[in-house]
C-alpha cells in the first residue's frame, strides 16, 4: 500500500521533514517513489511548501495520507476535510497518595467477595476484626480534606 508520509531530515535538535510518497513497508530513509514538499514546524508561522497537484494525483490513486500528513494538508488547503484526531494511548500521571488510596479499595474488594462466598458462622467471626475500620478511614479523609479546601 502506497502512504504518504513525513519523513525527518534537517539537524539535530532542529528538525525538518519531507512529505514522501513510499511504500508503506519500505523504510522511510530508503529512496521515496516521490518528494511531495517540506514542512518546517520551526519559523513561526510554522513553513509548510506542497505539490498540490501531486498529492491530488497520489490520494486519486489509492495512496493514503498519514493522520499528521492529513492535518497539515488541511491547514495548507490542499484538501478539504475535517481534521484527524490522532489517537494516543498516555499514561496518566497519579500522585503518591492518590495512588495509595485507589490501590486500597481494590485490595478490600476480593475480601468481601470471599465473605460472601463462606458460611454465615464464618462471616459473623470475620465481621469484629479491625481489618474492616481502616478501609473506612480512608474514605473518610478524603472528605475531610475536601471540606477545608472548599
Amino acid at each position: 500500500m502506497v502512504s504518504i508520509r513525513l519523513s525527518r531530515v534537517g539537524k539535530k535538535n532542529h528538525a525538518s521533514f519531507r512529505f514522501v510518497v513510499s511504500d508503506k513497508r519500505k523504510d522511510l530513509y530508503g529512496p521515496a517513489l516521490e518528494i511531495l514538499g517540506w514542512y518546517d514546524p520551526h519559523v513561526n508561522p510554522t513553513a509548510i511548501n506542497v505539490k498540490g497537484d501531486r498529492v491530488q494525483y497520489w490520494l486519486s490513486k489509492g495512496a493514503k495520507s498519514s493522520a499528521t500528513v492529513h492535518n497539515l494538508l488541511v491547514t495548507a488547503g490542499v484538501i478539504k476535510a475535517e481534521k484527524v484526531v490522532k489517537a494516543h494511548a498516555k499514561k496518566e500521571k497519579v500522585d503518591p497518595a492518590t495512588a495509595a488510596k485507589t490501590e486500597a479499595p481494590k485490595a478490600e474488594a476480593p475480601k468481601v467477595e470471599a465473605k460472601a462466598e463462606t458460611p454465615k458462622a464464618e462471616v459473623k467471626a470475620e465481621e469484629p476484626k479491625t481489618e474492616e475500620k481502616p478501609a473506612e478511614a480512608p474514605k473518610e479523609e478524603p472528605k475531610k480534606a475536601d471540606a477545608p479546601a472548599a
